[in-house]
């Protein structure tokens, strides 16, 4: 977070009087009368140590002063301006801002990552910096017109680091090749000039003692030392001039006292003898560094490759028809919404678009993870980057460019690989204050074994050892690349993980509450049965009154999207193709959120909801028991009808006229997907708003461990939470609650849980509010995705632990080691490259994981 400037200048800060305390503009959008105005200044007014908020409507602003000590520091200031935004939004106006990503170049270990964040957080109008080692990416956000990418970009430049020319994002993995291909290069003319100085360490080991004349050992040697090692020394510069020290510092200083004791040896030493020189040493520790830094880019470059294959998958141009019918070829950049667009048996779709015309089965696999191919047809959506099967579509464009559900799965992975997991906190502790630790020791070191012994050549040497064998880079390598590893691993599989919070969350699930309709059943239930008041009971057919309570019903839901209007609506077209013919077509419709729906139907108010609202408004259903009883033992979901003829008074209760009955199938992976988190130690929740018999007929099926039922939408936050509090009390905080749902009116609960899963459908429905509502998103309909992604979870968690337990094992037991004289310079160098490398080739053990097999397989 930046120190907040005074407003008077927005490009640069202005320290605030101690007296008046910290003080800052934010831009405002939305305003448009002096009520909005207003409206956010009480809002602001409300926030903890706001001493004056003042909005100026024309130029779009508010101008906010703390009370002293409200930012007193960093946290505290981070704290009053998210506070303060959060009230502007919450008040129904936006803060505008904009976002950046930046390919870096010169990151050596997790000492450069923080010294770029700090460097930008001082600057005005920032909001949030990360820095990703792994991909050498810094996302940025900052206020909208109080900052360019320029400053920014001049901020990391001053702070000794380099910024790729501005790209599109995604151009990370380009620079990672380029730097890897310049990498090769100087690794290459490193290992041949050290070569000739390594040759007599082996003629030792064969018995055979020579040595290269001394003034070929400086030849070689100077090359490798401020040539190829020039990056050490430039980046252990800046490093030291803002301040800090990387790894850099530690391997300049390490190698240029190696190199300076030789040459002083050299030089110093009697005519004509030849003194044991350290030349090798030096050339050795930085050709074997470059190695470690050559390997580590080179795993970087796989850890990026799922986020490549994905961007990969759309096709470059699209065939569009033209209104006369012909068919042109076209870039995917130049379509609009609303084309149309052919797509042959074989291709890959280029675009989101509605079936117009044909049928085919595509295959989605890279896209949701689903490993068989899906069937479509006319009505039906189909996504971009899909391969189509045998036959020909021709589709009506839905989404372009960066609106494609494959873009927005991209921009997803992006974010969750950009943001640092909680235990990454730790980290960036400990990195803060390793090399100042690390040169202290080394200098104890030095003093301690000369002083101690007097021989001051092998003091110095041994101080080298613990400068070149310690190693920040594997600390800041090991959470991002398991992350990185993770998340594009569990994008392959259709499970998009929208940050690292959300997955670290994940791993300590206890309990999952799922929604039923659309979640673990199919969501497309069908009218089972209808029964007006006075037919027989258990008739197999339906009545006149029974056709026309169907009609009624068919009347109040036409238009909307509802899984039981639709079911409605298709058993009334069977009776007639337009249902309304005979009822009229409702007016004064009105949804009753959790109950049902009401409108003027015929002149009558009427009712169709569930039987609680039928309570409510006071409806005597006892008429219909029988028939109630008798579905809801099946399983099925009810929906009673009621009326009130028009001029009755409005205390009068409405009269009941029938009952209609639903059944939704279960979905086929739904009960191997209950067991598998039984597996995982993951009791079971189904929270559902459908009748009690109903769901426990579910809930049976299945084997799911509790019920929630007649919940209404509003209501499941509130179980959610009451969960949370009741898990947290029984496990001490370690154990957490998910809710599946599928986006729609799940919304409250999915953000009310410590973790939200949203299904996605085939046809689209949920998406948009999936990726918004929940931290993780399965595109894939099968509900043994949810235990996918916990396993995955964990899998990552313990990676990133692994990771961090390894890195600081190789510097809390290789810097005694080579303070004690164990461990050589070499030794110490050769240690250094392994940890990092160790370090990302476990986490690339990751990219191995697959979805177990029971998670295809159905019930």
């Amino acid at each position: 977070m930046s120190t907040l400037p005074a407003p008077a200048d927005a490009t640069r800060p202005t320290p605030a009087a101690p007296a008046r305390g910290a003080e800052l503009t934010l831009p405002v959008g939305g305003m448009t009368c002096a009520s909005c105005s207003a409206r956010v200044e009480r809002a602001l007014r409300k926030s903890p140590g706001v001493a004056e908020a003042e909005v100026n409507l024309a130029l779009e602003t508010v101008h906010l002063r703390w009370q002293p000590g409200a930012t007193a520091s960093p946290a505290a200031t981070e704290a009053a301006v998210q506070d303060a935004i959060a009230r502007i939004e919450a008040a129904g106006y936006t803060v505008p801002r904009t976002e950046w990503t930046l390919a870096l170049t010169g990151m050596t270990c997790a000492s450069c990552a923080s010294r770029i964040e700090r460097a930008v957080r001082r600057l005005p109008g920032v909001l949030d910096v990360q820095v990703n080692l792994a991909t050498e990416q810094a996302r940025v956000t900052a206020l909208q017109g109080q900052i360019d990418r320029a400053g920014v970009v001049q901020a990391i430049e001053r702070a000794g680091y380099g910024v790729a020319p501005e790209t599109a994002v995604g151009a990370a993995p380009a620079g990672l090749r380029h730097a890897l291909a310049d990498d090769g290069v100087q690794l290459a003319l490193a290992a041949l000039l050290t070569l000739p100085l390594v040759l007599p360490m082996v003629g030792d080991l064969l018995g055979r003692h020579w040595m290269l004349p001394a003034a070929w050992q400086w030849a070689l040697a100077t090359p490798v030392q401020f040539w190829l090692g020039a990056r050490f020394y430039r980046a252990g510069w800046h490093a030291l001039r803002d301040g800090a020290g990387n790894m850099d510092l530690l391997v300049a200083l390490g190698t240029s006292a190696a190199y300076g004791l030789s040459l002083w040896l050299w030089l110093t030493g009697p005519a004509g003898a030849m003194p044991h020189l350290y030349f090798e040493s030096a050339a050795v520790v930085i050709t074997l560094v470059r190695l470690g830094k050559w390997l580590e880019r080179r795993a970087k470059h796989q850890t990026v490759a799922a986020l490549d294959a994905l961007r990969a998958l759309a096709p470059e141009t699209a065939r569009v028809r033209q209104p006369d019918g012909r068919e042109v070829e076209r870039p995917l950049a130049a379509l609009q919404v609303g084309d149309v667009v052919v797509v042959r048996p074989g291709e890959r779709v280029p675009v989101d678009g509605l079936v117009l015309e044909g049928a085919s089965s595509v295959d989605e696999s890279l896209l949701t993870g689903e490993s068989l191919p899906v069937s479509r047809e006319v009505g039906q959506r189909v996504t971009g980057a899909s391969v189509n099967g045998e036959g020909a579509l021709v589709l009506r464009t839905l989404a372009v460019g960066a609106e494609t559900t494959l873009a927005r799965i991209v921009r997803l992975v992006e974010t969750a690989q950009a943001k640092k997991a909680p235990i990454q906190r730790l980290v960036d502790q400990v990195s803060a204050v390793f090399v100042p630790a690390v040169v202290v020791i080394a200098l104890v070191t030095l003093l301690g074994w000369g002083l101690g012994t007097g021989d001051w050549e092998m003091a110095t040497l041994r101080a080298v050892a613990v400068l070149v064998i310690a190693c920040p880079c594997a600390l800041g390598l090991a959470t991002p690349a398991a992350l990185m590893v993770g998340t594009g691993a569990a994008a392959r599989h259709g499970i998009l993980i929208q940050d690292a919070q959300a997955l670290e969350v994940a791993q300590a699930v206890g309990v999952v509450a799922f929604d039923k309709t659309g979640t673990l059943t199919a969501g497309r239930p069908a009218l089972v049965g209808a029964q007006a008041v006075g037919d027989a009971d258990g008739a197999a057919d339906l009545s006149t009154a029974a056709r026309n309570v169907l009609r009624r019903a068919a009347a109040l839901q036409a238009g909307s999207e509802h899984p039981l209007a639709r079911a409605v609506l298709t058993a009334a077209a069977a009776l007639a193709p337009d249902p309304t013919a005979v009822t009229g077509t409702a007016t004064a419709l009105r949804a009753q959120a959790g109950r049902g729906i009401q409108g003027l139907v015929g002149g009558q108010l009427h009712y169709l909801g569930s039987r609680r609202w039928m309570d409510e408004l006071g409806v005597d259903s006892h008429a219909l028991d029988a028939a109630a009883t008798r579905w809801q033992g099946q399983g099925y979901t009810l929906a009673w009808l009621a009326a009130r003829p028009d001029g009755v008074a409005a205390d009068t209760p409405p009269q009941l006229l029938g009952l209609l009955a639903f059944g939704d199938t279960v979905k086929p992976g739904a009960a191997a997907a209950i067991a598998r988190l039984h597996a995982l130690g993951v009791r079971t929740l189904l929270l559902s708003g459908d009748n009690a018999q109903a769901v426990q007929q579910v809930a049976a099926t299945l084997g799911i461990d509790d019920v929630r039922a007649e919940v209404l939408p509003g209501d499941k936050a509130g179980v959610i939470a009451a969960l949370k509090a009741a898990l947290a009390a029984q496990s001490h905080g370690k154990r957490r609650v998910a809710m599946v749902g599928d986006g729609l009116n799940d919304a409250p609960a999915l953000a009310a849980a410590d973790v939200g899963l949203a299904i996605t459908h085939a046809d689209g429905r949920g998406t948009d509010v999936a990726m918004h509502a929940a931290g993780i998103t399965l595109m894939r309909g099968d509900p043994g995705a949810v235990a996918d992604a916990i396993d995955i979870s964990r899998r990552t968690t313990a990676k990133i632990r692994q990771n961090l337990f390894w890195a600081f094992v190789y510097n809390v037991v290789g810097i005694p080691l080579a303070a004690f004289g164990v461990l050589s310079p070499v030794l110490a160098g050769a240690a250094m490259a392994a940890s990092s490398v160790s370090v990302i080739s476990n986490a690339l053990l990751l990219a191995r994981w697959r979805p177990p097999a029971t998670a295809r397989r159905g019930s």
